[in-house]
């Protein structure tokens, strides 16, 4: 199978690298646009500012071709916020995919929200073999409300998405590639999707 990881110099792309390799899936790093449109499966992960990451993707061209891709895209924590529309931090638009606003966590919330936490309310394939109350990985300050997109949660001062899927782009908050035998379940729940 041939799995692309979207490199736009945001992305904590070792982990992701080394939890595909657990699975046996040799993934190519590349900003590549030809080649991630060739691509059987597209990772795209993300750490750091919404802004910066934003600036990243325009100038290698790909915030143009990752909406237009058709084959499953999994989008991992910055890389699900920035497959949003519009983020308040730094009051950056994203790529529009999903037409949802990434929020701030109140200034009352201690942020980030770091270490592992529970997933709930589980939906689609992606989810398949994982049990409601899961614990999973996170490391984010701002989130994805809960809205008909969501295909799962998770409490933290607020119920937020902890999970998202629209067609063939999926987005997780946490880290499945930090997050253990479920985590890695995930993913090769995703590299299984038909």
């Amino acid at each position: 199978m041939k799995v692309v990881i979207i490199d736009y110099g945001a992305g904590n792309v070792f982990s992701v690298t080394t939890a595909l390799q657990r699975l046996g899936v040799q993934a190519v790093l590349s900003s590549d646009v030809r080649l991630i449109a060739r691509a059987e499966r597209v990772i795209f992960p993300g750490v750091g500012l919404a802004a910066a990451a934003m600036k990243q993707l325009k100038d290698k061209g790909l915030d143009r071709i990752i909406p237009q891709l058709e084959m499953p895209v999994l989008g991992i924590c910055l890389g699900m916020q920035l497959m949003c529309r519009f983020s308040e931090e730094e009051n950056t638009w994203g790529l529009g995919i999903f037409p949802m606003e990434v929020k701030k966590f109140a200034d009352s919330c201690k942020v980030p929200h770091m270490g592992w936490n529970t997933v709930r309310k589980l939906k689609t394939t992606l989810f398949q073999g994982i049990n409601p109350g899961e614990w999973m990985y996170f490391v984010h300050s701002y989130y994805v409300p809960v809205t008909a997109y969501c295909i799962a949660t998770c409490d933290y001062q607020r119920s937020f998405a902890a999970a998202i899927c629209k067609n063939n782009f999926y987005g997780c908050q946490f880290h499945p590639e930090k997050s253990a035998g479920a985590g890695e379940k995930i993913i090769k729940n995703f590299l299984d999707i038909v």
